[in-house]
């Protein structure tokens, strides 16, 4: 944890200082102890730290649900994007466009975060079905193919109205470029709720791991256990999700690293997790920043420029990865 502490404070430092403009760190210096900044870099500054703010919550919110699938559907490299999350939220916001007429950003949220906790209810009411209820191999199933049928639709959408794909198109890149203050409070309390449910979960969560005949007899209500963290992955990830667009692989790479490290305990791989997704996507949205100047790549994209490399190595060369 202090190790991951101590990226955090350097992956916050590095958002602020490094972009297409360069800020030095006395100047960044002189900023914090309220000294006299010239105004084109305290703009810049007050940006880059709301920016960084938002970079570092959604991260964490990823990697708090991700972590919270791969121990519900006991699979070490399970994704938010198994429960159908972020088709779900494309295709309610192609169908806004196509159909109501809707463009505005604070509109999109909306629409995502409805489609995507709408899609989550139907993959858990779907896998409920049958004696044995919401397995994690059925959800698993039904979110894949619930994905695909949705994927398959939203490109229909987009292929029959092309303003749709304009309007889409920067926001299903996933980025956190243009974030504000005002759009930041609403969703913060519904990442604040998921988290908790999947912190205190985390017990729940290791006695999963023994299968469910095992948790029941450990006194654990299996089915109302799994749906209530259910829940709170759904806010979790529809919610950023909803603020930033999808940004994919986070929620997969961020807590299977960890378990690499610190072994299989939830109790220590659900708080870990959040902090080295808040840096990870702190990091990918710096060097998104820089890899091509002048322009920007955004964060959806350089996060799995960034992830890659590290997941093959951990995947190639890290004996205590469990496949």
């Amino acid at each position: 944890m202090l190790t991951l502490l101590l990226l955090f404070g350097l992956a916050v430092v590095a958002s602020v200082l490094i972009g297409t403009r360069t800020i030095g760190v006395g100047v960044f210096a002189d900023f914090l102890l309220k000294r006299p900044v010239p105004d084109m870099e305290a703009a810049i500054i007050d940006q880059r730290l709301v920016r960084t703010l938002w970079a570092a919550t959604i991260g964490a919110a990823l990697a708090l649900a991700g972590a919270g699938m791969q121990g519900v559907t006991r699979n070490p490299l399970g994704d938010p994007g198994i429960l159908g999350v972020n088709s779900g939220a494309a295709f309610a916001v192609v169908f806004g466009i196509a159909f109501l007429g809707m463009e505005s950003p604070a509109s999109f949220a909306i629409l995502a975060f409805v489609g995507a906790a709408v899609t989550s209810v139907l993959v858990y009411a779907l896998a409920s079905i049958g004696r044995d209820g919401a397995t994690p191999v059925k959800l698993a199933l039904m979110g894949a193919a619930i994905s695909a049928g949705l994927g398959s639709f939203t490109s229909a959408f987009i292929l029959q109205f092309s303003d749709a794909l304009d309007s889409l198109r920067m926001w299903q890149l996933g980025t956190v470029a243009g974030a504000s203050m005002e759009n930041f409070f609403p969703g913060i309390f519904m990442l604040i709720a998921g988290a908790l449910i999947l912190v205190f979960s985390s017990k729940t969560i290791n006695n999963f791991a023994l299968g469910d005949d095992m948790a029941a007899s450990l006194g654990e209500n299996v089915a109302l256990k799994r749906f209530i963290i259910f829940i709170g992955i759904t806010l979790l990830c529809g919610t950023a999700t909803s603020m930033t667009g999808p940004i994919a692989f986070l929620g997969l790479m961020a807590p299977h690293a960890l378990r690499a490290l610190v072994g299989p305990d939830y109790r220590l791989i659900i708080p870990l997790s959040a902090v080295f997704g808040a840096v990870l996507l702190m990091v990918a949205d710096t060097v998104g920043r820089v890899i091509m100047p002048p322009e920007e790549v955004q964060v959806g994209v350089t996060m799995v420029l960034v992830g890659v490399p590290v997941f093959l190595y951990l995947v190639r060369f890290q004996k205590a990865v469990d496949l």
